[in-house]
């Protein structure tokens, strides 16, 4: 169950010698048609890597043949050797396929400043091509780890037609996208234009909810492709819902593998004037350290949440706000109510409801707790 479980697809995960371990670095992605549409998001960041400044320009005519990812090295402020690689990786993916290299999106992921050895990629990408397999999606979701303590996989049955997706990342998740790279496979017929209407609607209710750090990677990337080997067309509402789905779960398992995280947490905010409202305010919530080295410590402190909502501008009463944690309402009307002690924080699962009384809309942001092993991680990652 993986990218290439969708009719159409090969691909390939080979250890190209970026990665001190030996381990598998480099990961090739095919789509062999009969159709080639395709759609991508990237990131917000207005420091963006290499692959990035390619792949924006590959996609714009809404065809993709091949994707080519590496772990080990971001490819992020590496001048203009950094891009010559880039280039160079393209066309010699382009190459192996007899296609043009603007047809292939390049993905990397890793330390920023780090020059990737491009004799190393070009070699990993002849590896790669030549392990090319209908099986071989297992191997390309664990070649694009980094921190990654697991591959993260997914897959969605259509009527008739089939989704599949790999992701990676585990820290610096946030907006937008969150820190991560994801491939997305489908063997439905769906035009270009459509899937960028599908895509754009399904990342903005997962990857885009997902706030695990605050910090937001240079090096985002997010592409759909459509082999159309089924012969199906979908309505586009099915494909959405399917897609939706699709991108949800590989969001909810980027969170689980948040690096050092103790408690998963889902912030739903309800009775918002605004769909912007309620995320600013669950987003907010999600980025409070007190709060999250709070839930760490067990300590169901909803002080913290309320002091987080009140540096947001949406429309609320100060005076008037309830929030409960995992199901028990310890605050009400802006008030303690129930005592905090009846709260266990025990479980990994963590919910924080907050009514705003404003409206009628809701949104739910996903966060983690903040660890001693995330600072751990984090303060010796580059050594």
């Amino acid at each position: 169950m993986s990218i290439t479980t969708p009719a159409g697809f090969v691909a390939a995960g080979v250890a190209a010698g970026l990665k001190s371990t030996g381990a598998a670095d480099l990961a090739l992605v095919v789509n062999q048609g009969p159709t080639y549409d395709s759609a991508s998001v990237f990131t917000a960041n207005r420091c963006q890597a290499n692959p990035v400044l390619w792949s924006k320009e590959a996609v714009k005519d809404g065809v993709v043949r091949a994707i080519v990812l590496n772990s080990g090295g971001a490819n992020c402020y590496t001048g203009p050797e950094g891009f010559q690689t880039t280039h160079a990786v393209a066309e010699r993916v382009a190459d192996h396929l007899g296609i043009g290299a603007i047809d292939v999106v390049v993905c990397s992921t890793g330390l920023i400043g780090l020059a990737n050895p491009r004799e190393k990629v070009l070699a990993g990408v002849d590896a790669a091509h030549a392990a090319l397999s209908p099986d071989g999606g297992d191997a390309a979701a664990h070649a694009i780890m980094t921190t990654d303590s697991v591959s993260k996989q997914a897959v969605v049955e259509g009527a008739g037609w089939t989704i599949g997706g790999m992701a990676k990342g585990a820290g610096m998740l946030a907006p937008a996208l969150a820190t991560m790279l994801v491939v997305i496979t489908t063997d439905a017929v769906v035009p270009a234009a459509d899937l960028d209407r599908a895509l754009r609607a399904a990342t903005r209710v997962s990857f885009d909810r997902l706030d695990s750090d605050g910090c937001m990677s240079t090096n985002d990337t997010v592409t759909v492709m459509a082999s159309g080997a089924s012969g199906i067309t979908p309505s586009l509402p099915d494909f959405t819902d399917a897609l939706t789905q699709l991108c949800t779960d590989l969001a909810m398992q980027l969170l689980r593998d948040a690096e050092g995280a103790d408690h998963d947490i889902a912030i739903t905010t309800l009775n918002a004037a605004s769909e912007d409202d309620a995320v600013e305010v669950g987003r907010s919530v999600a980025r409070s350290n007190l709060f999250k080295a709070a839930v760490f410590g067990k300590d169901p402190n909803w002080g913290r949440v309320l002091a987080s909502i009140g540096t947001t501008s949406a429309a609320f009463d100060p005076a008037d706000l309830d929030v409960a944690i995992n199901g028990v309402w310890v605050c009400r009307r802006s008030t303690p109510d129930a005592d905090p002690a009846l709260v266990d924080l025990g479980p990994r699962e963590v919910t924080v409801t907050i009514d705003l009384k404003s409206g009628s809309d809701r949104a739910t942001v996903w966060t983690n707790d903040l660890t001693h092993a995330y600072v751990h991680e984090n303060s010796a990652y580059s050594s």
